[in-house]
C-alpha cells in the first residue's frame, strides 16, 4: 500500500470516533444531568473520546509523516496533542462539577451542561475541518509527494 493511501486511510480512521461522538453526544441533551448514572455515562463518553482522538491522532500523524505530508502531520499532531493534554483538564473540570452537584450546588448542573456543549462544539469543529480537508489529502495523494 502506498504511503499516500495510508495517510488518507488514517484520516478516515480518525474520523470514525469523532463521528460517533458527534452523533452520540446530542442524546445527552435530552436527559437531566442531575442523575448520577447519566453523568457517569457522559463522563465515560468524554473520557474515551479524548483517548481515541489522542491514539488515532498520533497514528494519523505518523502516517502523514511517512507519506511526506508535513503540514497535515503538524495539524493532526496538534489535534492529538491537544486531546492528550486537554483530557486531564477537561475531566478534572467535569469531576469538579460532579462533586459540586453531589454536594448540593444547584448551579453545577448548568456548568456541566455548558461543559457538555463546549465539548460537542469543539468536536463538531474538528470534524468539519477534517472532512473539509479530505479532498486536499486525496488530491495530494494522487499527485504524489512534492
Amino acid at each position: 500500500m502506498r504511503p499516500d493511501a495510508v495517510a488518507v486511510a488514517a484520516l478516515v480512521i480518525l474520523l470514525f470516533p469523532m463521528g460517533y461522538f458527534l452523533l452520540a453526544s446530542p442524546a445527552f441533551l435530552l436527559v437531566k444531568l442531575d442523575l448520577p448514572p447519566v453523568t457517569q455515562l457522559l463522563r465515560g463518553m468524554f473520557d474515551i473520546q479524548f483517548r481515541m482522538i489522542g491514539v488515532t491522532g498520533v497514528l494519523a500523524t505518523v502516517a502523514f509523516v511517512i507519506a511526506g505530508r508535513p503540514l497535515f502531520a503538524m495539524a493532526i499532531g496538534a489535534m492529538a496533542g491537544l486531546a492528550i493534554w486537554g483530557r486531564g483538564r477537561f475531566m478534572r473540570r467535569m469531576d469538579d462539577e460532579l462533586s459540586a452537584r453531589d454536594a448540593g450546588d444547584t448551579e453545577a448542573v448548568r456548568r456541566l451542561r455548558r461543559l457538555h456543549w463546549s465539548g460537542m462544539l469543539c468536536n463538531a469543529t474538528l470534524v468539519a475541518a477534517l472532512v473539509t480537508s479530505i479532498p486536499y489529502v486525496a488530491m495530494s495523494a494522487q499527485a504524489g509527494p512534492a
